[in-house]
């Protein structure tokens, strides 16, 4: 990329889902030189997705894991490296990529699909519907929430067949924080739209019902356009939330990484 030397890219992952959904753009992106990281959660370490469903809903130290918690985890990571890396996160993945470029911490950022910071108000139907329940309203914070089938159907594998949408379930989804939810509507989630910054790309996909494309052109919109720093906007036709294992993601990787080579 010409704003950086960096060839190193730390990818990001976003709530419900397991790390392991990133091993294919790992592999994608090692091909094309760089190389590549996708660390798991604090208390994710080393497990499948059906070991940590297992330990549903007792799993009291991830269930008080907080978002400040999660955000300083990657900013470690980014920090220990030799180089500041690019980061590429989605969902609330991507929230985190934003801070870090806030954070003058990564040399880009992609975030695809991301939940928006604080101050971009999230009012569209289709996300209050796909997530509503991952806050844990009325129940206990010290149990994981853990989306059911049909939730996940809703939220991340619309308009896909029964049988991928199944299998995507089983492969990918694990319990998660409410608590890390709850923070997204706190100072945790905060960026300064003011700042000069770092590179920034943000997706959407015109299907994505958790996090419609509305929500991320008010997120690209939120930033300052006259400070001299980057920040496109991308929407790919027929993508939901689970761009990252539909046969289309290697199409948005290579727009991911041509952008990466311009800016």
């Amino acid at each position: 990329m010409k704003s950086s030397n960096s060839k190193t890219v730390l990818f990001i992952t976003g709530a419900f889902v397991h790390n392991s959904g990133w091993d294919q753009w790992k592999s994608y992106f090692e091909g094309k030189g760089y190389k590549t990281l996708a660390p798991a959660w604090p208390f994710k370490d080393a497990a499948t997705a059906a070991d940590l469903r297992d330990r549903q809903p007792n799993d009291t130290d991830l269930a008080a894991l907080t978002l400040t918690e999660l955000v300083d985890h990657y900013a470690n990571i980014a920090k220990s490296l030799p180089d500041k890396p690019i980061a590429v996160g989605h969902s609330l993945g991507g929230l985190i990529t934003q801070i870090l470029v806030n954070r003058d911490l990564v040399a880009a950022g992609v975030a695809i699909h991301p939940v928006p910071p604080q101050g971009v108000i999230p009012y569209e139907f289709s996300f209050l519907k796909a997530g509503w329940k991952a806050l844990g309203l009325f129940t206990s914070l010290k149990k994981t929430y853990l989306m059911s089938l049909s939730d996940w159907q809703y939220a991340f594998t619309n308009s896909m067949s029964l049988a991928d949408q199944k299998a995507s379930w089983e492969a990918n989804t694990i319990p998660e924080s409410k608590t890390v939810a709850r923070g997204g509507l706190t100072s945790a989630a905060k960026v300064d739209w003011d700042k000069p910054h770092v590179p920034l790309l943000i997706t959407s996909g015109s299907i994505d019902n958790i996090l419609p494309p509305s929500l991320n052109i008010r997120n690209y919109k939120a930033y300052k356009k006259d400070n001299g720093s980057v920040v496109d906007y991308k929407e790919f036709p027929g993508r939901n939330h689970y761009v990252l294992g539909q046969p289309t993601w290697k199409e948005d990787a290579d727009y991911i990484l041509d952008w990466l080579e311009k800016v």
